[in-house]
């Protein structure tokens, strides 16, 4: 026997595949291990991060070239900040300038005789345009009052051409004559003066408890006469002023769409030109509050002249009230008049009138403006000021809350502290 070749398993491997899977490795572990290391090269890895942090920082923080550039680029950023304030401030006033529109419909609205809509045939509400003025001063007057009012007719309030004096003329018939030629003069010259200065001015009354009674049909037969009444939906009281001067407002703000709103009692002298050139300096303001300004005692004490009933909502007894405006006479811009008119029906009143305003705004962004020339005594005090060259807006006497004895003083206080009648003309506004 010889010797024989030995066979191959059955199950073995061809050394072909084996040389075959070798090769395949090989090229496989090349290209793992170049890759391997294209990623975990630290110098690679620290140019690849410099440079997004590079590209990171030229976005965020632009290069400036301070050399050439660097005044260029901060006047360039500097208009660019006035051009968004501009944009801003205009926005703003345009907001402003809606939501007065609204309020001003919803006081046209209001269920008061004259700020209630006109309703036409077909049933369609008929809202009349309000007229652009200056400012609205309302007299706060009461049936008593009679000769406190013609005592303003014959002095401060505008009369025109006629201006002598009565005593010189004896004669009855010639008194009545210029009498009735005054007062045809002065209802000229108060249309004169809201079509050439965009003043109003009106005495504020609103009607007895018994409506047609005597002390209307007086009022009535006045308005007839003089035609300078603005007639409230408001029943007539003493102690209802707070009430009568949110609806004086309210009314006001519905009839006549104006810069300012002025309160004043019919005891009280005015130069209107200085009045109109004081508020003239607060015309961009868009909420303000001007008078003479004080914070008197609260009165807890009952049967006292301005008693508080209300005395324990200001802390301890002896407090005094917050900053306010004395009642004399103050001015509100027109927001402020707004506000009062839309939300007249949720304003808390307090015993005093003065007091009641200024509780309004406390908690309101406005500027309390105190302008002592609207509190100035009556002579020699604003005498003083009107020989100086500079008028007070308005004078009264503090003891007695205005002029004391008005109706007697009213002319001497005229003639020594008044403007001069022409004064109200020639004065720009």
């Amino acid at each position: 026997m010889g010797l024989s070749r030995p066979q191959k398993p059955g199950n073995g491997v061809s050394t072909r595949w084996v040389s075959l899977f070798c090769i395949t490795s090989f090229f496989l572990g090349v290209l793992v291990v170049n890759r391997f290391l294209a990623i975990s090269d630290p110098a690679k890895m620290d140019e690849e991060a410099s440079s997004v942090k590079k590209h990171q920082r030229n976005e965020l923080h632009p290069i400036v070239n301070c050399d050439k550039d660097a005044s260029f680029q901060a006047g360039d950023i500097l208009f660019q900040v006035s051009q968004t304030h501009d944009v801003i401030m205009t926005l703003d006033k345009t907001i402003s300038s809606l939501e007065m529109q609204l309020a001003a419909a919803r006081a046209a609205k209001a269920d008061s005789d004259e700020g209630s809509p006109m309703v036409t045939k077909s049933g369609i509400e008929n809202v009349k345009e309000r007229q652009k003025v200056f400012f609205v001063m309302g007299v706060i007057t009461a049936f008593s009052s009679r000769k406190r009012r013609d005592s303003i007719r014959e002095t401060w309030m505008p009369q025109g051409l006629i201006q002598y004096s009565l005593d010189i003329l004896s004669s009855i018939f010639w008194n009545l004559v210029i009498y009735t030629l005054r007062l045809w003069f002065l209802g000229k010259e108060l249309m004169r003066l809201e079509k050439e200065k965009g003043i109003i001015m009106r005495f504020v009354i609103g009607h007895s408890a018994t409506p047609g009674g005597v002390l209307d049909r007086a009022i009535d037969a006045e308005e007839k006469q003089h035609k300078d009444f603005l007639r409230l939906n408001h029943i007539e009281g003493y102690h209802e002023l707070s009430s009568k001067t949110q609806i004086y407002f309210s009314t006001a703000v519905s009839k006549w769409d104006a810069d300012f709103y002025i309160k004043v009692d019919d005891d009280v002298h005015v130069n209107l030109g200085m009045v109109g050139s004081t508020l003239a300096r607060h015309r961009s303001k868009p909420r303000v509050y001007i008078g003479c300004m004080k914070s008197g005692p609260v009165l807890a004490q009952k049967g006292v002249k301005y008693h508080e009933p209300e005395y324990w909502k200001f802390g301890e007894e002896g407090n005094k009230y917050f900053r306010h405006a004395t009642g004399q006479i103050y001015a509100i811009s027109k927001d402020l008049a707004t506000y009062i008119s839309v939300n007249r029906h949720i304003l808390h009143r307090y015993a005093n009138e003065d007091v009641s305003l200024g509780s309004w705004f406390i908690g309101l962004d406005v500027e309390h403006i105190d302008d002592r020339s609207l509190c100035c005594g009556t002579p020699p005090d604003c005498e003083w000021k009107a020989q100086a060259g500079n008028p007070c807006a308005a004078s009264f006497d503090w003891s007695c809350s205005g002029i004391c004895k008005s109706v007697e003083r009213m002319e001497e206080v005229h003639q020594r502290c008044g403007e001069g009648d022409e004064a109200i003309w020639h004065t720009s506004f």
